[in-house]
């Protein structure tokens, strides 16, 4: 089994666009993530990659909440079913995570809801059930 190593040397190199939303909050997230995936590789499950990410936020002092709930309302009461965000990250980005051979168009689905449910306005979508980590960004 070959290991490969993935960094990223610049924000610019993420997206090349300066006038993305929480771009530099959204670099520092890939990097942890990136850090995260050149440790364990692939294989694990998804909680194994949550307790790591949340270890790799601690060192790296970002601000994060994990397993944040989020109720949802209709026509201004809330319903008995609610979801839970895997990280609110400082305040403002929602992160998931998964560990599957593929992400799919369920698993977007599911971001956007959160990010609907949450009123903020960026979340990422990591997958680290690939030989590399995949990631997107969701904008609401």
């Amino acid at each position: 089994m070959s290991e490969e190593i993935y960094t990223l040397s610049d924000p610019e190199e993420l997206y090349g666009q300066k006038d993305l939303i929480y771009r530099k909050e959204t670099y520092n997230l890939i990097s942890c993530c990136l850090e995260v995936h050149n440790a364990l590789g692939r294989g694990f499950l998804e909680a194994v990659y949550k307790d790591a990410l949340a270890i790799e936020f601690q060192l790296n002092e970002i601000d994060f909440e994990r397993e944040k709930k989020f109720e949802i309302n209709y026509k201004g009461k809330p319903l008995p079913h609610y979801y839970h965000a895997d990280f609110v990250v400082n305040g403002k980005i929602i992160l998931e995570v998964k560990a599957q051979e593929n992400i799919i168009g369920n698993h977007y689905k599911q971001l956007i809801n959160y990010l609907a449910a949450s009123d903020l306005k960026l979340g990422l979508l990591v997958n680290y059930g690939e030989n590399s980590l995949k990631f997107k960004r969701v904008i609401l």
